[in-house]
């Protein structure tokens, strides 16, 4: 039984985890390539890309509020948010509730940026898939949100959908 679990075309369990691994691996590496039609310069870099994404998503956010979120330390989300504040894609404000700490939210162009890119990832990603039926479609969302809900749940964070 040792070769079935390096062996990643065996059957069974071992080997399906195996190429469920590489798939995912490899969705993850494909993600940032799914659109050939980028603009150098105009994108947002990964880090950025989620920041703005997760507060979209949500009330104006501490920085310890968004290192919980992403299971970070705060001086790596400091650092992060910092070029975003720098850039104008994002700002800081007080805390609407009375609280000391500050918080931070996306600007006007924060937003519109994210879009923009969120558009062409959409755009690429249909064209991937034009040629699957719905159902397909469908079912690929619901798997993949399962997974993901699964890991929020093991991490004991949940990532808020629309």
């Amino acid at each position: 039984m040792e070769s079935d679990k390096r062996d990643p075309a065996a059957s069974g369990p071992i080997g399906t985890s195996w190429r469920l691994e590489r798939e995912i691996v490899l969705l993850a590496r494909h993600t940032a390539l799914v659109n050939k039609n980028r603009v150098v310069g105009q994108d947002l870099d990964r880090s950025a890309y989620l920041l703005l994404g997760r507060l979209e998503l949500s009330e104006p956010m501490t920085l310890k509020d968004l290192a919980d979120a992403f299971g970070l330390d705060v001086s790596t989300v400091n650092r992060q948010t910092a070029a975003l504040l720098r850039q104008g894609l994002a700002e800081r404000i007080a805390d609407p509730d009375g609280g000391t700490a500050r918080k931070l939210r996306p600007t006007a162009e924060g937003l519109r940026v994210l879009q923009s890119d969120r558009q062409r990832n959409v755009d690429g990603i249909d064209a991937l898939v034009a040629e699957w039926d719905e159902r397909d479609r469908r079912d690929l969302v619901a798997l993949l949100r399962k997974l993901n809900e699964e890991i929020e749940q093991r991490q004991g964070v949940s990532w808020p959908r629309d």
